[in-house]
């Protein structure tokens, strides 16, 4: 239950339970010296009262210096079992999660903020390094070893001992009040920091349409309005904090007082001697810091519950499963009777059935909104079919592990993701293991090699965060390289010619030629001229199919929509300014 509540690993912990132990002992140890004082002061005592002789020092130096050497080596355990184990728990967190969002459904990315998964990777992930580093061992730690002595204490003399502690359970009841409010505001400020984040994210993506629509004014306003108010929920959090820590360590300064009193009145009744009383006042001086360390980490870990909370709830989201073995009976794409539904409510296909044929072109058309896109994810199992079966050579590929599944795809789409490395590099991403020279042997059949050539450094020239150095071209070709180079039996192709210019287009359609060859395909197109030479087409209404076959069949129904859209599209054509 405590692993599950602090979100840790089952090294994580093992590590905590031992950097626990040598804290308490760390702790344990900083009680030491006060045994050495009482013993000095009761030895002069003697001297001062009963005419005893001075007592030597050397055994008290010999003492001292032992009890130095235990102190600094338990620090040094408590220091080796909390601060190395916990850079190694933080760096398994980061990669456990980064793994288990490569294996969660993209419907999962769809519903959450993008800016709420970057605070939870980056953000939460360094305040909860930070809280196991310095809060929870000490938090755990030190509460075990101050109730090791107060139970000590107690059992010397119950009397001083109630006198010196009941401020304890009245300090931690208080904080138990308050801390309902300090999680009210630590989750507000959280929440504001989410809207500030996405504000910040929007403005710099669409920094280019701010400036064009002169709404910068307008815009930087707003976004200083969400950081005046985050800077307002942090003020209003820390002083939640701030106050109940205070507030609560404020009834600690009454124990030393009514230990004072309550000491004396025993003293002055003759049941207590002044040495009794003199070890009960340093114990009580002694052990109220470390409850005033464990109010503190108690309050700081109200506060971390939020961050925690954020982390196991995205450890506990579902990934895709499935066989990890594959073995289709050829590479027939079909879809059998499929819907699906991106929200609840919200029908995106419906009964959707047709196949795509190993070795054809199978084009996907309909109005914006159809369902085109969708069908095409549903295929390489980017989603689950809410309905229905989606097959490929006769297997169900909602029972094939996506990773295993996908290693039969490849997919072109008309929003080329690269990453800011060389251009052999970004190409080599459709199959790791390639060779240099099949590398740029699939560079040129997707006619890259005319521009890599221009470049500075050729195939070793980096080309920037997205392609930035790249027209849209260029771009499209090197995603067209990355697919010639994995050479998958099945290809998706998702308006991968729509932003071209006419001169881009002839050499993207070029490679493609060469990359479609024996495959099963499927193009999602919008410009009909663009699908006439397919082998089958079939179109999407409102996620429902509405006619399928071959273009010129299509093209010959009076009152088909394919029909229709292309003579649209013809009009469309003879359109000027």
């Amino acid at each position: 239950m405590l692993r599950s509540a602090l979100g840790l690993t089952e090294q994580g912990m093992r590590n905590f339970k031992r950097g626990v132990f040598f804290c308490t002992l760390a702790n344990l140890m900083l009680f030491a010296p006060i045994g050495i004082l009482f013993l000095l002061v009761n030895d002069f005592m003697n001297h001062l009262v009963n005419g005893a002789e001075l007592p030597q020092l050397a055994p008290y130096v010999a003492g001292v210096a032992a009890i130095l050497a235990l102190i600094a080596l338990t620090q040094w355990l408590e220091y080796r079992n909390t601060y190395g184990p916990v850079y190694e728990e933080s760096a398994r967190k980061r990669e456990g999660i980064a793994e288990h969002l490569r294996r969660l459904p993209l419907s999962f990315f769809g519903r959450r903020d993008l800016a709420d998964l970057t605070n939870t990777i980056m953000k939460d992930c360094a305040d909860q390094e930070r809280l196991f580093m310095h809060v929870v061992p000490q938090l755990f730690g030190t509460g075990i070893s101050t109730g090791i002595a107060i139970v000590c204490v107690l059992a010397f003399d119950w009397r001083l001992g109630l006198a010196a502690f009941w401020p304890v359970p009245v300090a931690f009841a208080f904080m138990g009040l308050l801390m309902g409010l300090v999680r009210r505001k630590v989750e507000a400020k959280e929440r504001q920091r989410l809207v500030m984040a996405d504000g910040v994210q929007e403005f710099l993506d669409c920094a280019q349409e701010i400036r064009a629509t002169n709404q910068s004014e307008a815009f930087l306003g707003g976004l200083g309005g969400k950081l005046d108010e985050m800077e307002r929920r942090m003020v209003a959090s820390e002083l939640a904090t701030g106050a109940t820590i205070s507030s609560a360590q404020a009834f600690l300064k009454l124990g030393i007082a009514s230990t004072v009193l309550a000491g004396a009145g025993l003293i002055v009744a003759g049941q207590v001697d002044f040495m009794t009383y003199f070890a009960f006042l340093l114990v009580v001086t002694r052990v109220y810091d470390p409850v005033n360390v464990v109010l503190q980490s108690t309050a700081e870990l109200a506060e971390m519950r939020h961050s925690i909370k954020r982390t196991n709830a995205l450890s506990a989201e579902r990934p895709m499963t499935g066989a990890t073995s594959f073995a289709p009976q050829g590479h027939d794409l079909a879809f059998e009777d499929v819907s699906f539904s991106y929200n609840t409510g919200e029908q995106v296909l419906s009964g959707v059935t047709f196949t795509a044929r190993e070795g054809e072109v199978t084009a996907l058309v309909g109005p914006s909104g159809s369902g085109k896109s969708t069908v095409a994810k549903l295929a390489a199992r980017f989603w689950d079919a809410d309905g229905g079966r989606v097959t490929l050579g006769g297997v169900d590929v909602s029972g094939v592990d996506p990773e295993t599944l996908l290693s039969d795809y490849a997919e072109v789409f008309q929003d080329v993701v690269l990453f800011d490395e060389t251009v052999m590099e970004n190409i080599r991403l459709g199959r790791a293991d390639a060779t240099d020279e099949e590398v740029l042997a699939a560079a040129r059949a997707a006619n890259c090699d005319e521009f890599v050539r221009r470049m500075p450094q050729g195939y070793a020239t980096r080309i920037g965060e997205n392609g930035a150095r790249l027209s849209g071209g260029e771009r499209q070709r090197i995603s067209i390289a990355r697919a010639l180079l994995k050479d998958a039996p099945v290809v998706l192709l998702d308006e991968a010619t729509a932003s071209l210019d006419v001169e881009n287009e002839t050499q993207v359609q070029a490679a493609l030629s060469r990359l479609l060859a024996g495959k099963t395909v499927i193009v999602i197109a919008h410009r009909m001229r663009t699908v006439m030479s397919a082998d089958k087409i079939v179109v999407l209404k409102e996620g429902r199919v509405a006619e399928q076959g071959a273009p010129a069949e299509l093209m010959s129904r009076e009152d088909g929509l394919f029909r229709r859209m292309a003579e649209l599209q013809g009009a469309a054509a003879d359109w000027t300014v």
